[in-house]
């Protein structure tokens, strides 16, 4: 069984008829929870009884905790309308060994998003989305090294087979990824044709100004691949 305690707490208050703030905050406290057993050498059988558990389980059981805030400010007017979002979080796990951050511990996060409706029948509709993430965490290499397959056993000569490049791991999810930033920008045309029959027109640009977020890395050869580029698109609809 996995068993958790959260406790979460949350007022608003508005700020103007027009401004809203909503501040929320949570902890839970993770008192049991299962997770794969990333240091397990040997299979449980007979031939193993004497090994720890801890070397031999398929899983294990963690502990954890998280904790955080969000902030969030709305602000609406005559068709313009304002979305700004914070959030700092801490999420922590101990394995019975080590204490590490989960892949999902992002500490700083901001949303930030506005829109404008105008125009006759306010058919036009002008809109801008940016976020902002801090890294996320990920285990990085330490090295290299040559792992011998030993494909025909003991018979098998080390000085001519060609083995397996293989990676040493650093301590779990000790380093972080570079922040994520990105701004999308869009424009929507709408026409009512009659009560049930609408034609929509939308314009927008991902990544405008072509940042370069990263998606993964290989760690053998150390080559990036980063997420959406800047990307233009255009796209029409029609409801009935």
């Amino acid at each position: 069984l996995q068993r958790a305690d959260h406790l979460v707490g949350a007022f608003e208050y508005d700020l103007t008829r027009k401004t809203t703030l909503n501040i929320e905050g949570y902890s839970k406290d993770f008192r049991q929870m299962k997770n794969v057993n990333r240091d397990k050498l040997y299979n449980e059988t007979p031939e193993f009884a004497n090994e720890p558990d801890e070397l031999k389980k398929d899983f294990i059981v963690e502990t954890g905790s998280a904790y955080g805030v969000d902030m969030l400010v709305k602000y609406e007017n005559n068709g313009l309308y304002l979305w700004a979002v914070y959030s700092l979080d801490y999420v922590d796990r101990f394995d019975g060994t080590q204490l590490y951050n989960p892949i999902w511990d992002r500490r700083h996060n901001v949303n930030l998003v506005a829109s404008y409706t105008f125009g006759k029948h306010n058919s036009w509709k002008a809109s801008a989305r940016f976020n902002y993430g801090s890294g996320f965490p990920f285990t990085q290499n330490q090295g290299v090294y040559e792992q011998i397959p030993f494909s025909n056993g003991v018979n098998t000569n080390i000085n001519t087979v060609n083995g397996n490049l293989e990676n040493i791991y650093g301590p779990l999810n000790g380093g972080r990824l570079t922040p994520y930033s990105r701004m999308d920008v869009g424009m929507t045309k709408t026409w009512k044709l009659d009560e049930y029959q609408v034609v929509k027109l939308d314009f927008s640009i991902t990544n405008i100004y072509d940042q370069e977020n990263i998606f993964y890395a290989n760690r053998t050869t150390g080559q990036e691949v980063y997420q959406l580029p800047f990307l233009p698109s255009v796209g029409v609809s029609y409801t009935f």
